[in-house]
């Protein structure tokens, strides 16, 4: 028996060494001289959307949750734990009373206390408040106290078992609103904790724009935006930022469309309005998702400014989603719509002697935000579109003749309603045209030839939305799995080779909460305490970071590497750093042999190679294991002028040599 294992054993070693023997080696050649065209800065960028509870509960630090009582059940997020009968038989309690001066925030919350020992109210924030230990927050109210009748308003955290982990008070002192603010520490980290507010005294008070946020924000803005997330935005070095979405731009009808002008100016007057995410997947709806605009165009702006991207808003074009009503603003009434993208513009480029460039420097950033690309419609089709979109390009480039004006082309990357869309928007010498694809691993391997047979001197191609899926395409089931991600390397070599034709993409969605999202998979996770990047995040950081200036051509026997021996090649130098930068993806069970003949250019004998390698498919990034799948970085030595590799299996490689 024993020697029939060590048989098998020796059987085996011998077929293994025998494969390797015979394993494919590779020769690809790069000339370091010859730059076939530019890459643009733009190339690899992100793509935020209010999905998933990515604003409000997620990139915007607010901890409340409705803290204007504006959502359509207007105690919504908070709990009245001891409301009690008095020996007046009067029902202490709260109940929300309109204010008939202020029309974006018409409610309040009216609070009748008549019980000696305190009444309380307590607020769940997004799924829970994460907290941390010895960390500081700030937080404001408003209130109107009827006749002095309260005599203190006491704040606290409490953790899933209501002890007290964190308090402080305001002393309420006017009959009229006034604004109070308070500071308090808490004693422990959870992530699970909430806000309960006591109130010592008999009577009623008024409160309204209850507000919580970390003192500990990105830049340490007040009522900023969550640091860890932004950070990891930051990280990617992205070319630009689009905003606010997505579908979220349509609205499921035309009333409930993203209309950035009632996302700017004072925060307190920016109306609420539910999320069209909240009940779009039966199977996964979240009836609490609402949006506060407290993370407004202005807000998209600075993070754009913040991260070094270039801001690509999108704008509605008078058409809901066409998954949804469908509905549209007839042609004769575009007005509205169409004032809307001048006055975008006018906010971003404006000078302080204009109305909405005033209103930016009132904000606090006199500085022009640069806007370059203004996006029409989110993934509209059909003739109604391109009805619309010639209105909208006639104003917008009769008034500002170097705007970018971003079109689309559906939400497929094939089919009648592409093909339809981008011949017309051809005949029309659109400059730069959305595409979507969410697809399967398979596909995006198969199809990083996309781009290779696109007319040069035809429209810009901006990949405004792609995720691989994994299997299934209810949105709501698929996983962030190696897989997925390195299929998309493959892909994205395909953009990058064909630089001449892609100025811009992005990966889609970018956020997801964990106890709070409708849609995967997604780039980055989070928590109400932590934050990470799946897989994908990393081969979106691994391209933006080493994008490079000028695209050369890499090629085997003359031809590009797509797919062959299942190798996808890329090449870039970046004049700027002087490094010629090759980008190489495996998508074989096993380990290749990969030489890289380097030409025209002597280089230094000491570069870099980064690896970003599982062994396992199924593999993914989670909490437990943030970091499971993320680059490895190591020196190489480079002999001569051709770099050797062993390129490991399912894996993306990043070799960086400088030039002399």
């Amino acid at each position: 028996m024993k020697n029939n294992i060590f048989t098998k054993i020796i059987i085996g070693g011998l077929l293994f060494n025998s494969f390797y023997g015979h394993a494919q080696k590779t020769t690809l050649e790069v000339d370091v001289t010859k730059t076939i065209t530019k890459i643009q800065p733009t190339m690899f960028g992100l793509f935020f959307e209010d999905i998933n509870f990515a604003a409000d509960g997620g990139l915007y630090a607010e901890m409340i949750k409705n803290r204007s009582f504006e959502f359509d059940k207007p105690l919504m997020g908070w709990e009245q734990p001891n409301t009690k009968r008095s020996s007046l038989n009067l029902q202490s309690g709260v109940a929300v009373t309109i204010k008939e001066e202020n029309k974006t925030n018409s409610n309040f919350c009216r609070v009748l206390v008549n019980d000696a020992h305190g009444y309380a109210i307590i607020n769940e924030g997004f799924r829970g408040m994460g907290v941390r230990k010895d960390a500081k927050y700030n937080l404001s109210l408003k209130a109107a106290n009827h006749d002095g009748a309260i005599k203190k308003i006491i704040i606290q955290f409490i953790d899933k078992d209501k002890k007290v982990i964190g308090e402080t008070s305001i002393i309420p002192t006017s009959n009229e609103w006034k604004n109070y603010s308070a500071q308090f520490t808490t004693t422990q980290t959870e992530a699970k904790a909430k806000l309960k507010i006591t109130f010592e005294g008999t009577g009623t008070i008024d409160l309204d724009m209850i507000s919580l946020f970390p003192e500990d924000t990105w830049k340490n803005r007040k009522n900023g935006l969550r640091k860890d997330l932004v950070q990891l935005l930051y990280d990617v070095k992205p070319g630009f930022l689009r905003f606010p979405g997505g579908c979220i731009v349509e609205g499921r009808t035309l009333s409930d469309r993203y209309q950035w002008k009632k996302s700017v100016g004072d925060v307190e007057n920016r109306r609420t309005m539910i999320n069209r995410w909240n009940m779009e997947f039966s199977h996964k709806q979240t009836p609490d998702y609402f949006q506060s605009f407290g993370l407004g165009f202005y807000e998209y702006f600075q993070l754009s400014e913040d991260i070094g991207a270039t801001p690509l808003p999108i704008l509605s074009c008078g058409m809901a989603c066409q998954y949804n009503t469908g509905e549209l603003a007839p042609i004769e009434e575009l007005d509205p719509y169409i004032q809307d993208a001048l006055d975008l513009i006018e906010f971003a480029n404006g000078g302080e002697d204009t109305r909405w460039g005033k209103l930016r420097s009132d904000m606090g950033h006199p500085k022009l935000f640069n806007l370059k690309y203004i996006g029409v419609g989110n993934e509209q089709w059909g003739p109604d579109y391109i009805e619309r979109y010639k209105v909208f390009e006639k104003a917008i480039k009769s008034k500002y003749p170097n705007i970018i004006i971003v079109s689309g082309s559906g939400p497929s990357p094939d089919g009648e309603h592409f093909d339809f869309g981008m011949a017309e928007l051809k005949k029309l010498n659109a400059e730069l045209i959305d595409e979507h694809y969410y697809k399967s691993p398979q596909w995006f391997r198969e199809n990083a030839t996309r781009y290779d047979k696109y007319d040069r001197k035809g429209p810009k191609i901006f990949a405004g939305e792609y995720a691989a899926q994994s299997p299934s395409s209810d949105k709501t089931s698929n996983r962030n799995n190696w897989e997925c991600a390195f299929s998309e390397a493959a892909f994205m070599t395909g953009l990058e080779r064909n630089a001449e034709v892609v100025n811009l993409s992005s990966y889609a969605p970018l956020m997801a909460h964990e106890d709070a999202w409708q849609w995967t998979p997604d780039m980055i996770w989070f928590n109400n305490l932590e934050a990470y990047g799946s897989a994908n995040y990393y081969v979106q950081k691994l391209f933006s970071t080493n994008k490079g200036t000028d695209l050369l051509a890499i090629v085997k026997d003359g031809k590009p590497l797509t797919g062959e021996n299942n190798l996808y090649a890329s090449a870039v130098k970046d004049i700027n750093t002087k490094e010629v930068i090759i980008k190489l993806v495996n998508t074989s069970a096993t380990t290749q042999e990969v030489t890289v003949d380097l030409k025209g250019s002597k280089l230094a004998a000491k570069g870099s190679v980064i690896t970003l390698a599982s062994a396992n498919l199924q593999d993914e990034n989670t909490f437990a294991e943030p970091k499971k799948i993320s680059p490895k970085e190591s020196e190489y030595n480079l002999k001569g002028q051709k770099a050797q590799m062993n390129l490991p299996a399912y894996s993306v490689t990043v070799l960086k040599l400088k030039m002399k």
